[in-house]
């Protein structure tokens, strides 16, 4: 099945028409005609099934037969992630994190990140296109980049952990995280979190934990916690 998304299809309706750009790539790239079954989800657990009436390059316009709903997970993994120094590396991790299952994003900015500006609009595009590879029926939510101080601050619901690597009294991720929760997690940059954000982080009643016995790069972290809290809720 070959999944297309459009966030402007509802529930309930009846036909809907692609826009111009989509409209060509449907008819004229993959050679789409009338009669032919398209499935489009909105990212929000709809499936629609449809039937093109319509096989213009200007205005495909299709016919909706059968509409579905998935249900939402019972779990929300929320990875607030330094961006890397190199942009590709981020990149793969939320290609990777969207196959997987994650819900939410967010981009962090901390003492020692390299990178202290971060634009979405590329990182929604990777989201989209991994979402629709992968058949999912929710589209991931990536926020705007907000620094380290205010995002420990802000009103985060659920378990909280920070990831570090500071020879310091920690606990396991794996045996700290709970089945059916909303979990969040931190994960610094190539120099790590500074010691302040650290105790800023705690004090803030979030749990510091270790990922493992090695030292994983910043996009291996973050994708580690991600996959660990799917497999948990299996």
């Amino acid at each position: 099945m070959q999944l297309f998304y459009n966030p402007d299809i509802k529930q309930g309706n009846k036909t809907f028409f692609f826009d111009k750009e989509e409209s060509k790539h449907i008819v004229k790239v993959l050679r789409k005609k009338e009669g032919d079954k398209v499935f489009i989800t909105n990212g929000l657990g709809f499936l629609f099934e449809s039937e093109i009436i319509l096989a213009s390059e200007k205005k495909c316009e299709v016919q909706i037969t059968l509409e579905t709903f998935q249900e939402p997970n019972s779990f929300y993994t929320h990875i607030a992630v330094a961006p890397t120094k190199m942009n590709d590396r981020l990149e793969w991790f939320l290609e990777k994190a969207t196959e997987i299952g994650i819900h939410e994003i967010t981009p962090i900015i901390c003492d020692h990140s390299e990178r202290k500006v971060y634009k979405i609009d590329r990182a929604e595009k990777i989201i989209q296109a991994a979402m629709k590879q992968s058949l999912h029926y929710y589209i991931p939510k990536i926020n705007e980049p907000i620094s380290f101080l205010q995002f420990v601050k802000s009103n985060v619901e659920g378990q909280k952990f920070i990831a570090h690597c500071e020879e310091t009294d920690k606990k396991s991720f794996q045996k700290e995280i709970t089945k059916n929760e909303k979990v969040t997690i931190l994960i610094g940059p190539e120099g790590d979190f500074s010691t302040k954000e650290i105790n800023l982080a705690i004090e803030n009643n979030f749990i510091p934990v270790t990922l493992g016995n090695t030292r994983l790069r910043t996009e291996t972290a973050a994708l580690v916690s991600c996959h660990t809290i799917a497999l948990l809720n299996e």
